[in-house]
């Protein structure tokens, strides 16, 4: 059925873009002190040259301020065994109370156990809707073993097992 067709039909739109596998992604912050984070499946890559993401965050969040003023930002692509975080850090609350983290050296938090981990330079924060995009130059990444953490059609699902068995820094 095309998209067109199956909104006609009367299923919302966000069950239709819902059936879209994504990622599972915690990114963080620090910001005139605090930690802050949240849950998103809003990331994608935008350019390798210069090395570029963007991901989206609600307009109406609670921790717009920390990403919109922050100078660096962190996308911990989580593993499959993270779905705990996932659900920490879309809800509300103290997301980092009791959490093991490191500080890169820009001073953000990287949550242990990601698959992958990305630590940006906030380059540009647009307006779109009833979002904001957020524009990060990638400064540092790395990889780990293990299966990412997808969502598709509501739900949290493991992904594939990667053939890596070590880090890997670039």
């Amino acid at each position: 059925m095309a998209l067109d067709k199956a909104v006609e039909a009367g299923r919302p739109l966000r069950a239709v873009l819902g059936r879209y596998a994504t990622g599972v992604a915690v990114v963080t912050t620090r910001y005139r002190g605090h930690p802050a984070g949240v849950t998103v499946n809003s990331f994608t890559s935008v350019s390798l040259e210069p090395p570029l993401v963007l991901w989206c965050l609600q307009q109406s969040s609670t921790s717009r301020a920390a990403f919109t003023g922050g100078a660096h930002f962190a996308v911990n692509l989580l593993a499959a065994d993270q779905r705990d975080l996932a659900v920490r850090f879309a809800g509300p609350g103290d997301r980092f109370a009791g959490l093991n983290s490191d500080e890169g050296r820009y001073g953000i938090p990287l949550l242990d156990g990601a698959v992958a981990t990305l630590v940006c330079r906030r380059e540009q924060v647009l307006p779109v809707g009833d979002h904001l995009v957020l524009i990060g130059r990638v400064l540092e990444h790395w990889t780990t073993s293990g299966a990412p953490l997808l969502f598709v059609d509501g739900g949290f699902h493991a992904g594939p097992d990667g053939s890596s068995n070590s880090v890997t820094r670039c």
